[in-house]
């Protein structure tokens, strides 16, 4: 692995049959404005059965620093991330899915960000694109452009924080400093939710951050692969990434005041599977029905009830069910 090339920031693109959507990506990247800055841009074909592989060789000679890396196997999204991590060389480093494309100034106003504030990473506003529509999304912490304590941020408990702004592309990182305290890689496990406990991690390991108003990441919404429009074994990626997230957390020495934010996230990402899981099939819903007993067999039994009395009445019924011995709220 080699050391990181001062003045660099590395793309890492991940990308599995996307032959209707590569070229946005791409072309946004050939038109980026980057003033003192290099680009490198690592695209990962992983094992694509369409026209992908061919669409990001035509770019080859557009995009500054692209190169093409071709699996003959599908490993998924974290595990193609990780292939492109071990290659990148830049100071800075991000993400961009296939399906989204940046504004002309974007990465040159994280990397500046990032350089001139001499903070860990940083994080972003975005835009989410269904269809025609465009609608801005901003990340749920108001202070804008200043040195922030990432911890600081994992709070509020009962209302949105950076911990709820789970999108990896909607930042840039320090890269040296990530693979020093091990906040790189993805886990290859999870098929889904692999952003939850990198994020958390982020927040809990890393010690100065900022966010700028700068919404220049465009998001596609509804594609018919998006984890929302689908109802297969990708959506039990929740379950495992909520285990790390909360042994995480209670390993940390400020366990007492995290583990309630924990709780109070996982709690609502339970509900909203449950009001899905008709949705899913048998073996989706059973298999969710027995990680959950597991996952809270090993709850903060006194914790958990501080939290779920915060929550609305439907979801209190709905996590006490769980938190009751011999009871799980899963439909059947």
């Amino acid at each position: 692995m080699t050391s990181p090339i001062p003045g660099r920031i590395s793309v890492v693109i991940p990308a599995y049959n996307q032959e209707a959507y590569i070229c946005d990506a791409l072309a946004s990247l050939s038109r980026q404005q980057l003033g003192r800055w290099e680009m490198e841009v690592l695209v990962v074909d992983d094992a694509s059965t369409d026209a992908t592989d061919a669409l990001v060789q035509s770019y080859l000679d557009s995009v500054p620093g692209l190169k093409l890396i071709t699996l003959e196997e599908n490993v998924g999204v974290s595990a193609a991330r990780n292939i492109a991590l071990e290659q990148v060389t830049g100071e800075f480093y991000t993400f961009l899915d296939p399906d989204d494309w940046y504004g002309p100034q974007h990465l040159a106003t994280l990397a500046d960000t990032l350089s001139n504030l001499h903070v860990d990473f940083v994080r972003c506003d975005h835009v989410r694109v269904s269809g025609t529509t465009r609608v801005m999304f901003r990340a749920p912490q108001a202070l804008r452009g200043i040195v922030l304590n990432p911890a600081d941020d994992i709070e509020p408990i009962d209302s949105p924080s950076m911990v709820d702004y789970p999108y990896s592309w909607a930042g840039m990182y320090r890269t040296e400093l990530m693979r020093s305290i091990g906040c790189f890689y993805f886990d290859e496990q999870l098929q889904s939710a692999e952003d939850r406990p990198w994020i958390w991690k982020l927040h809990l390991d890393t010690s100065r951050y900022a966010v700028i108003s700068s919404p220049s990441v465009f998001y596609r919404r509804g594609l018919p692969s998006s984890l929302s429009q689908v109802f297969d074994e990708r959506q039990l990626g929740f379950l495992e990434a909520y285990k790390q997230v909360l042994a995480a957390v209670r390993e940390h020495p400020d366990s007492a005041r995290h583990l309630p934010k924990a709780l109070r996230q996982f709690f609502a990402i339970v509900c909203h599977h449950e009001k899905r899981s008709k949705n899913y099939p048998p073996q989706v819903r059973l298999t969710i029905k027995q990680q959950l007993r597991e996952i809270f067999s090993d709850i903060d039994v006194t914790v958990a009830h501080q939290v779920v009395l915060e929550m609305d009445v439907a979801r209190r019924r709905h996590i006490l069910s769980y938190l009751q011995p011999g009871k799980i709220g899963v439909s059947k």
